[in-house]
């Protein structure tokens, strides 16, 4: 298993609207694609902006790239994004799955 993480800022008065964006928009479109084995979406509020990680699993490199294109590292944004994310981060961070708990596990 692969997780794939993007780090996204948004203003503190646009962290409600950007989550529900997430939600609604973001994490069907990662469950559509074959080998997507979650999404989770993480926030924070920071002294200067709301910070969004968006952690999703996949079964192999393959599936990310169904998602992502052929260059997997590359984030991958969404014509909204344009009104919300403060800056666009070139790329995402993967890690395979080395051990896992039953806590967090897929459902």
């Amino acid at each position: 298993m692969i997780i794939r993480m993007w780090h996204g800022r948004v203003k503190h008065d646009d962290s409600e609207a950007y989550r529900l964006f997430l939600i609604e928009r973001a994490i069907p479109d990662y469950q559509s694609v074959d080998g997507n084995l979650g999404v989770r979406i993480l926030e924070r509020r920071g002294d200067d902006s709301t910070h969004f990680i968006t952690m999703t699993s996949w079964e192999s490199l393959e599936a990310i790239k169904a998602f992502a294109g052929e260059d997997a590292e590359k984030a991958k944004y969404y014509p909204e994004d344009d009104g919300f994310l403060l800056e666009f981060e070139p790329s995402v961070v993967h890690y395979e799955v080395v051990g896992r708990s039953s806590e967090f596990s897929e459902e």
